[in-house]
């Protein structure tokens, strides 16, 4: 390597993380020692926690810098896999907390930690003898296709909008983003190191979709505006009936033995009922459902809603508007995230695409701070005396660094801080990002009302304290009937019994969220009990609960059956579990109300589970809680 190409090397390292260098560093030179150096200095798995030396990290680049030298030139790396037991403490020291051995094999499979390039299990040799619908082209369809394929199977996705994406074409709405760090909201078997943001915005995600798509061969199988009304379960034939409504507003009927729906939780829009709404004069617009080429410039807007939705549309929108009059009925917990509004650099890109073992160790540290590292904040502990603020020690000193945030962001305004505290621990609701969030409250033109709206009168809202405040447009940032599941589809199993029938409206069940008693080979993805309200990656748990179906499926048919449905005894003792354990968690806080819970109180969108925990449960089906039939 000449001196030049050398020199660049070495700058190209100052634009990437330290950690996940020296990482790198000891598995191509094998020195254990790097750790001890590191583990002073590193006090949690995001880059602003890390305090590491000058001195120190320039020692790790340089040499870095000629041990890729002397791996360019033919020599091998000295642990290109490490050993469990040197594996946990590199990811201990990486995340500058206790890592348990038992994240080695599945941060391997998912982080690649190995830093093997290893492609997606190659397609079956022989055809698969079922054949597969599934409903919804968004990120759980697009995997699930993926690795029927994989599988030898036949399928067709039906998808009801004209473009795939799911709720990435569905939400469009300003400044809309992932909340998720994008290095870990991706597929294991597709990651991307080209990310433009280290939270990047709609476009980005729905063009990384629709990648995926091209690569693995989904298009010729996808049916684009094809909206499923209904799917019933012949039993005699074992196969379901699938009746769809086609863009020109033909009706069809397709047949397969598997039914896998991907519409997941979040895809029909939530508008609260307030007396009035139907005279509003003005635009009425939804996050979810952003009429395109809707316009906000120039005009008084009353934002509804202070969730995740909002938290992006209010600083996206504030520069353009005459007047933003924010109407929240509780406060969230929006917090500092690190790198929530910046790009990613070319430095950085090219660490991710080039230097082995890096971008695993990266992704690992994403995972770690966005994922399993916070599942203690969620945990009540019954000896704790916290009222309404906290739920645990460590949960209240994250609620002290939240605040402090908050205090910070509002310049001192105690008035503005004090409506803004929420009433709730964190992690009560979703704990958002901030991207402006507070700054945008402290503008001029920008209110925060807190007064309950009675109704909408035609020039706008009317409060409970008598006064009209009055807007041209309504922003509804009101989130989605997330309880409602698999609604508006009529679908109907064993002996025609609904799944409105078994769930109700807002009650739904499943084993793993995945299987439901009296509806044989129908699959759901992203269903009850699966979202992970303290963090992590929808797409790390559609892999999942992709992984299960197709477990399920491959035993199916090496016992020579057609059909599988869950034991109810199975899955009605999963659902006594994760009520059990949901009771100790913190949505489950006498001080919380939030979607996540049914009109009953019970939580019925989330689950328990740590990511590990998942991970394992999902792994590989256990035949035995299967009735199988030939």
């Amino acid at each position: 390597m000449s001196s030049q190409a050398s020199d660049t090397l070495r700058q190209r390292l100052e634009g990437a993380a330290i950690v996940p260098l020296a990482m790198t560093l000891l598995q191509l030179s094998g020195d254990e020692q790097l750790l001890e150096s590191l583990r002073p200095h590193v006090r949690g798995a995001w880059e602003h926690l890390e305090k590491v030396p000058p001195e120190l990290a320039a020692s790790i680049r340089d040499r870095l810098a000629l041990e890729l030298e002397r791996v360019a030139a033919g020599g091998a790396p000295a642990c290109p896999v490490p050993p469990p037991e040197l594996m946990q403490r590199m990811m201990t020291v990486a995340v500058g907390e206790a890592v348990h051995e038992e994240y080695i094999p599945m941060l391997l499979e998912h982080m690649r930690l190995e830093g093997l390039d290893t492609p997606p299990p190659a397609a079956a040799s022989q055809p698969s003898r079922l054949s597969a619908i599934v409903i919804g082209a968004g990120a759980s369809g697009i995997c699930a296709a993926v690795r029927l394929a994989q599988a030898g199977m036949a399928y067709t996705v039906l998808e009801k909008n004209p473009q795939l994406g799911g709720t990435w074409y569905e939400n469009r709405y300003p400044g809309c983003a992932v909340d998720t760090p994008n290095h870990f909201y991706q597929f294991s078997f597709e990651p991307n190191n080209d990310w433009p943001d280290y939270f990047s915005r709609q476009p980005s995600i729905r063009a990384y979709l629709e990648h995926c798509a091209r690569k693995y061969g989904l298009l010729p199988h996808l049916r684009l505006g094809c909206e499923v009304e209904a799917a019933y379960y012949d039993e005699a034939r074992k196969i379901w009936q699938v009746r769809a409504r086609t863009a020109e507003g033909k009706t069809e009927t397709l047949e397969a033995n598997v039914l896998i729906c991907a519409v997941g939780q979040l895809n029909r829009p939530m508008i609260p009922a307030l007396p009035g709404l139907q005279d509003f004069a003005g635009q009425v617009l939804h996050t979810g459902a952003w009429a395109e080429g809707s316009s906000v410039k120039g005009k008084r807007v009353a934002l509804i809603g202070t969730g995740a939705s909002a938290v992006q549309v209010g600083p996206a929108i504030v520069d353009e508007v005459q007047a933003l009059h924010v109407m929240q009925r509780s406060g969230a917990w929006v917090v500092r995230r690190p790198g929530i509004d910046k790009a990613v650099s070319e430095d950085k890109k090219w660490a991710l695409k080039y230097l082995p073992y890096y971008a695993a160790w990266y992704r690992f540290q994403l995972f770690w701070a966005f994922g399993d590292g916070l599942f203690e904040a969620l945990k009540i502990d019954p000896d704790w005396d916290g009222g309404n603020q906290s739920i645990s020690a460590y949960n209240a000193q994250l609620r002290e660094a939240m605040v402090r945030h908050m205090r910070r962001e509002l310049q001192g305004d105690e008035a503005l801080l004090e409506k803004v505290i929420p009433s709730y621990p964190p992690f009560g609701k979703r704990v958002l990002g901030d991207a402006g969030w507070y700054r945008m409250l402290r503008r001029e033109h920008v209110e925060l009302v807190t007064t309950d709206i009675q109704r909408v009168e035609p020039q706008g809202l009317r409060l409970s304290d008598g006064r009209l405040v009055e807007v041209d447009t309504l922003v509804f940032a009101t989130g989605f009937q997330a309880g409602k599941m698999l609604w508006p589809m009529d679908i109907r199993g064993r002996g025609g019994v609904s799944i409105r029938q078994v769930w109700g409206d807002d009650n739904p069940r499943a084993y793993l969220g995945i299987t439901v008693p009296d509806f044989p080979n129908l699959f759901v993805l992203y269903g009850p009990n699966t979202n992970v309200g303290h963090g992590g990656s929808a797409i790390f748990l559609a892999e999942c609960q992709v992984r299960y179906t197709l477990s399920v499926l491959q035993g199916l048919q090496a016992q020579g059956a057609r059909e599988a449905e869950v034991r109810r005894d199975v899955h009605d003792a999963y659902n006594v579990l994760i009520d059990n354990k949901l009771s100790q968690l913190s949505w489950s806080h006498a001080s919380v109300t939030t979607w996540y819970k049914n009109t009953q109180g019970r939580i019925v969108t989330n689950q328990p589970w740590r990511l590990v925990d998942y991970w394992k449960l999902t792994l590989s089906a256990k035949m035995d809680e299967y009735r199988l039939r030939a």
